[in-house]
């Protein structure tokens, strides 16, 4: 896995020291110590301020030589402009405020309002996970911009689960 810092793009860490932990196709070299030391390099109010972690793993040979690649760029590129323009629209007002990321605590109680599933999961999730109050409200920001692409007045479960799941490093998944 590698975290990235979502202003620079650049990588902030691998799963190990030796970059292997968890490949498939090679042997990790480090030891348990070297991997939990590794790991807590990093600090918890630290991971809290990146929006998205997730593992990116390997793509083998096969995959990557593959002709089909999913969802073609020009209808993500629409889509991604659908929700630029909702958020633009939504922040007409707001003249320091351009997009979800940006939102403020009145924004997000303004502007992120839960079905009652939705907040049963997330409910759930920050008891059984032990997400902190800037995680939530990264997850409610990532969860609007969710259902944004999808051009969703509400915010639901599903949009609400996806974005746990980009937060991996929270989960203890890393």
């Amino acid at each position: 896995m590698s975290v990235y810092n979502g202003d620079t793009r650049k990588r902030l860490l691998n799963p190990c020291p030796c970059g292997y932990f968890g490949d498939n196709r090679h042997q990790c070299t480090c030891t348990p110590g070297q991997i939990h030391r590794y790991r807590h390099k990093v600090s918890g109010p630290l991971l809290d301020r990146i929006d998205i972690h997730i593992e990116v793993p390997a793509v083998p040979y096969k995959e990557l030589a593959n002709e089909y690649s999913g969802e073609r760029s020009e209808d993500i590129m629409k889509r991604v402009g659908a929700a630029r323009d909702l958020q633009l629209e939504r922040f007409k007002n707001d003249k320091k405020i351009y997009s979800n990321g940006q939102m403020k605590t009145r924004h997000i109680k303004k502007y992120c309002k839960l079905r009652t599933d939705a907040q049963g999961l997330l409910d759930t999730a920050m008891q059984k996970l032990g997400l902190s109050a800037r995680a939530y409200t990264r997850i409610l920001k990532l969860s609007r911009t969710i259902a944004d692409l999808e051009a969703s007045e509400e915010i639901q479960a599903h949009h609400i689960s996806e974005a746990i799941q980009y937060r991996t490093l929270d989960r203890g998944m890393f």
